[in-house]
């Protein structure tokens, strides 16, 4: 379980194709903290850490998770927002964000809004019903503030700080990003639905 708030932005190192494919990931990342089997976020899909040395570490993607996610799109030199998982005790700054994303949705404007910036984000018609304005969603693994939601479009402000600190200040029309609604808006359709 994570937060939404990306730690570290690390660099797709190496790409090994097969029946799963193996990424290698630079990180700043400390690597006596990291455990074989640890669950980081990557773009915001929940991996397990493998192989790991001094700058890096090495994570696998099933077919599956590269059919719903960006991660087909990795090759390298690829920047991705990374997050160690949620220990008891740790601060809530985002909202808990789990790391199963829902789907990939694709930036459709990028406009200026004082030193911040305002994307707009086409989303599947299937996540609207779980999106509401003033709630959350993640995005690329960082938890955003809905702003607006018209049809199945979704605008949200980038502040400087997650521009610097996240890939999202590099986001432009035509990226594609995963997205993960609140996973409290997936538990109450369950209750509600017979």
């Amino acid at each position: 379980m994570f937060t939404g708030i990306v730690t570290d932005v690390g660099e797709v190192v190496a790409v090994e194709r097969g029946r799963d494919t193996r990424f290698v990931i630079a990180t700043r990342y400390d690597p006596a903290t990291i455990d074989v089997g640890a669950s980081i976020s990557h773009a915001g899909v929940c991996l397990t850490a493998t192989d790991i040395v001094p700058g890096r570490y090495t994570v696998v993607a099933s077919p599956e998770t590269l059919a719903r996610t960006t991660l087909s799109d990795w090759s390298v030199g690829a920047r991705v927002n990374l997050e160690r998982s949620l220990r008891l005790g740790d601060e809530l700054g985002g909202h808990l964000v789990f790391g199963h994303v829902d789907d990939v949705g694709t930036v459709v404007d990028r406009s200026p809004d004082g030193d911040s910036v305002r994307l707009t984000i086409e989303i599947p018609a299937a996540l609207c019903r779980y999106v509401a304005v003033k709630g959350s969603l993640a995005v690329d693994g960082v938890s955003l503030t809905v702003n607006e939601l018209a049809d199945q479009r979704v605008g949200m402000t980038i502040i400087p700080h997650t521009q610097t600190a996240t890939t999202l200040g590099a986001l432009k029309p035509g990226d594609r990003v995963n997205l993960e609604v609140d996973m409290l808006a997936r538990y109450v359709e369950r209750m509600l639905t017979p």
